[in-house]
């Protein structure tokens, strides 16, 4: 590789992060330059409608510590627009007026949340989140006995209105649909979603439309189709997000419902790849082009067009993957089903700690594990299979998913980087998600600390908080909380180290909470037991 070659990636983003440190990884010596129309170097979004919206998170979830891309030799922008790309001359153009030639172009541009058109939507007050100063305005809001009327329950609008009933608000949705989530998950799925939410206290108006918002320059009251008026002293809108593609069209790169990319994330623009929110990419497995605007997806695909990128002969062909949490219920969903026949659920509904499967011709397409942890690999190898499965026995929560699995068409004989193999490959990406979701949803072991023996570690449930206890050789006992103080995963007692470390990003703390190293800079906050 040469060193005069020089990769730009359009979009300070998760996906544009990740991709640069791929590049790197992979030995690329060249120039690259990562732009970012925001101020904030890249962060990890799902924390924007979930702790760090409710405040709990000590930090922000950037991507990389501060002095990773000067360490690593990457070009970092921020607060630069790009208005142009001249592929003619295989350059960008800046907004300060200044051209970026490159060699190869990655574009990670993202999405944007869908604006509603109707009578009062400019007043303050009414709030779209997408960014991390989007996060802190509502958050900062979300007081005691503030109503809060969310339009729309999509995954956002359900993982905010949960964040305000957490900070003790008074909230409202307002949804088009019957139930929540009803487009992704059907109305079965969704009517369980739903009775989530009421039983926490959240109003839910389903098949309910938005007329206008009312107020004297700040929004005071919502209007509904059904000619009901909402009180409200904070509205947040989630309807959707459409992919940022002006700037691909004006290059004459073709685009519909994002940019079209093949397998390998090229465009129809040689030289040009786009990754993650933007991508509308073929897919192997599912023989179509597929959009997901899930983190995941960001996090995985930058790597995989970085690795296309170098001619590396790379396809994206990942599962769909995404996790959510609201209150005490968490999520992880695998698949890509728009239509099916049946929703098989195994496991305790109604203790909501159940496996549902969305299957069509007999064939899962689609799974969706609620509180019950480590069978998502399990549900993507049966989706891989594509072989029809015996509904009872998949039902039957005494018959392992494994025997359930047949080989199958597992993406066909040659493999590459970016798919990995299937031992390999279903598990990663997902980590991240898992620990975050445990740190949230997880029960800790149920015992009294006062059994802890000398050098014996553990997670315990003491007042509803998860706390790391240790008692250590003399009898000592250390109490810290068991949440990462970086992004909020949960920690895990590292036996040889005698730390508790975090495997979400690689933090490691003392027993007393003084951390290590990081990228957590905050020590675990002490428990008093």
């Amino acid at each position: 590789m040469t060193t005069e070659r020089t990769f730009v990636i359009v979009g300070a983003s998760l996906g544009g992060a990740k991709a640069a440190e791929t590049l790197r990884e992979e030995g690329f010596d060249g120039r690259i330059v990562l732009l970012g129309a925001e101020a904030d170097r890249p962060y990890e979004r799902p924390p924007l409608s979930k702790d760090y919206l409710r405040g709990e998170a000590e930090e922000k979830p950037y991507v990389h510590p501060e002095a990773f891309y000067a360490e690593n030799e990457i070009e970092l922008r921020t607060s630069t627009t790009v208005t142009g790309v001249d592929p003619s001359a295989s350059a960008v153009t800046i907004g300060d007026g200044g051209r970026l030639s490159y060699d190869r172009l990655l574009l990670t541009t993202g999405a944007e949340p869908r604006r509603l058109p109707v009578p009062g939507a400019e007043m303050e007050g009414i709030h779209y989140l997408r960014e991390l100063a989007d996060s802190e305005a509502i958050g900062d809001q979300l007081t005691a006995g503030a109503r809060v009327v969310v339009i729309g329950a999509g995954w956002i609008g359900a993982e905010v209105a949960a964040s305000a009933r957490v900070r003790n608000c008074e909230v409202t949705i307002v949804e088009m649909a019957a139930v929540p989530l009803e487009r992704v998950l059907g109305a079965e799925v969704g009517a369980i979603y739903r009775d989530i939410h009421t039983d926490h206290g959240v109003r839910f108006l389903g098949d309910t439309g938005l007329e206008a918002f009312d107020g004297a320059g700040r929004v005071e009251r919502v209007r509904t189709s059904t000619g009901e008026t909402i009180d409200a002293d904070l509205v947040v809108v989630g309807v959707g997000v459409a992919p940022r593609v002006e700037l691909a069209e004006s290059a004459g790169i073709e685009a519909e419902n994002g940019i079209l990319v093949d397998e390998h994330l090229r465009s129809s623009l040689p030289g040009v790849l786009a990754a993650g929110d933007v991508a509308n990419a073929h897919h192997p497995l599912y023989g179509q082009r597929i959009r997901v605007e899930h983190w995941a997806n960001a996090l995985e695909q930058g790597p995989a067009a970085a690795r296309s990128m170098l001619d590396m002969g790379v396809s994206y062909e990942r599962i769909p993957y995404f996790f959510s949490d609201q209150y005490d219920v968490g999520m992880e969903y695998a698949g890509y089903a728009t239509s099916w026949d049946e929703v098989i659920f195994r496991g305790d509904v109604e203790g909501r700690e159940f496996i549902a499967f969305w299957l069509e011709g007999g064939r899962v397409v689609a799974g969706m594990n609620v509180n019950v942890w480590d069978v998502n690999e399990q549900i993507q190898t049966l989706i891989r299979s594509t072989t029809p499965v015996d509904a009872k026995r998949l039902a039957n929560p005494d018959v392992p998913l494994e025997e359930l699995a047949s080989p199958g068409r597992l993406g066909g004989e040659e493999r590459s980087r970016a798919s990995g193999p299937p031992e390999g490959f279903l598990a990663q990406g997902i980590n991240f998600a898992k620990r975050f979701v445990a740190a949230r949803v997880a029960k800790p072991d149920a015992i009294p600390v006062s059994e802890l023996r000398d050098g014996e570690a553990k997670v315990i449930g003491v007042d509803g908080d998860k706390v790391a206890a240790y008692r250590d050789g003399s009898g000592t006992l250390h109490a810290v909380s068991a949440i990462c103080t970086h992004m909020g995963c949960l920690v895990e007692w590292n036996e040889d180290e005698e730390t508790w470390d975090c495997h979400c990003h690689g933090s490691r703390f003392e027993p007393s909470g003084r951390v290590i190293n990081g990228p957590a800079k905050n020590a675990l906050e002490p428990k008093q037991l």
